[in-house]
């Protein structure tokens, strides 16, 4: 989902990208959700505990929202030169390490 949500802003720079209107930036934003979401929806379903996987409905929200915020994190700093990750970055991703012990601690 990030590079449906953010991608389009690094392509921007692209020349014939810059000239696609807000609709076709949409569309194609939908295209590789479409994609991405082709992924997502079977895992979480082979994933749920009570489809026969081994994560409760919370444990997959929290595998999801660190797994898009890792590939954010990389997504921005590699692709966006501008943003810069700091020292109060590291601290939440190490509450977010904490946040999923917890939620995982039986």
């Amino acid at each position: 989902m990030t590079l449906a949500w953010y991608g389009h802003l690094k392509f921007a720079e692209l020349k014939w990208f810059s000239k696609l209107g807000i609709i076709a930036i949409i569309l194609i934003s939908w295209g590789i959700a479409l994609f991405e979401y082709m992924f997502q929806v079977p895992a979480n379903r082979m994933g749920y505990k009570e489809n026969g996987g081994p994560f409760s409905l919370i444990e997959l929200k929290v595998i999801q929202e660190v797994i898009t915020l890792l590939v954010f994190t990389a997504f921005s700093v590699i692709l966006f030169k501008n943003e810069n990750f700091r020292f109060n970055h590291l601290i939440g991703f190490v509450f977010l390490i904490l946040a999923v012990y917890f939620i995982f601690k039986k």
